[in-house]
């Protein structure tokens, strides 16, 4: 009976969020933003991938009482900008910080327009280091696993478990709804692969995702980088994947 309960109640909280996600706004022709939660806004943004053609990827805006902590930006700093815009002027929300997941341009590629509006940015220190010998844009402060952020009376968890898609990616936890954001460590549900793994280590992805599912199997809602949100079965699929692409 209590199984029934849970599964009952996993499919209620899915009912709820996805009629909030049908909120969705369309900015420019490569950028949707969708109302998630109270507090969670996430965008997708669309740009050509050679070898892989038009490719989608999600970034996260969490906001508090008008001001907001941008996870991730879109590909470059001319979809960054038309980000930024709406959000600063057609939803009036300060964005006052900007966390990067790892160092792939679908992460932190509009880091210099953020920068160029004085937001600060925080990231990995391993972020920092590999932006350095790549001569990148590098984050602003660093951090070598946790580092929590606050944004008023709220806060956000950006965490480190170790190599898996690149050597320095980050989760973010966000406790009010209990929510993952697992960028591009976590794929979608119809994933077939890991995707790109060139700058990753597959040894290690494994153990990586166990070390994520033991510490947020309570969570309610899983986001990857590229897809479609779902539950903490989409840890337990990309651990699928990588005990086969070992």
């Amino acid at each position: 009976m209590r199984k029934i309960f849970i599964f009952s109640l996993i499919l209620i909280q899915f009912a709820v969020f996805s009629q909030k996600a049908e909120n969705i706004t369309t900015i420019g022709k490569d950028i949707e933003l969708r109302r998630f939660s109270e507090n969670v806004y996430i965008y997708s943004s669309y740009w050509k991938v050679k070898g892989y053609g038009i490719v989608e990827a999600n970034g996260l805006l969490y906001v508090n009482k008008g001001k907001a902590i941008l996870i991730d930006s879109p590909w470059n700093d001319k979809l960054t900008m038309q980000l930024y815009t709406y959000i600063v002027d057609s939803l009036k929300i300060e964005i006052i910080g900007f966390v990067p997941t790892h160092w792939h341009n679908d992460r932190m590629g509009g880091i210099d327009y953020l920068h160029s509006k004085g937001i600060r940015s925080y990231s990995n220190q391993r972020t920092i280091e590999i932006a350095k010998t790549k001569a990148l844009q590098k984050p602003d402060i660093g951090f070598k696993d946790s580092l929590e952020l606050k944004i008023g009376d709220e806060a956000i968890q950006c965490l480190y478990f170790g190599p898996a898609h690149t050597q320095d990616n980050i989760v973010v936890w966000i406790p009010k709804g209990k929510i993952l954001y697992g960028g591009c460590i976590i794929k979608s549900s119809d994933s077939k692969d890991l995707g790109n793994t060139i700058d990753g280590d597959l040894k290690a992805y494994p153990e990586t995702l166990d070390k994520i599912y033991r510490r947020f199997r309570n969570a309610n809602i899983v986001i990857p980088g590229h897809g479609n949100f779902g539950g903490i079965e989409l840890i337990k699929h990309t651990k699928e994947l990588s005990n086969k692409q070992k």
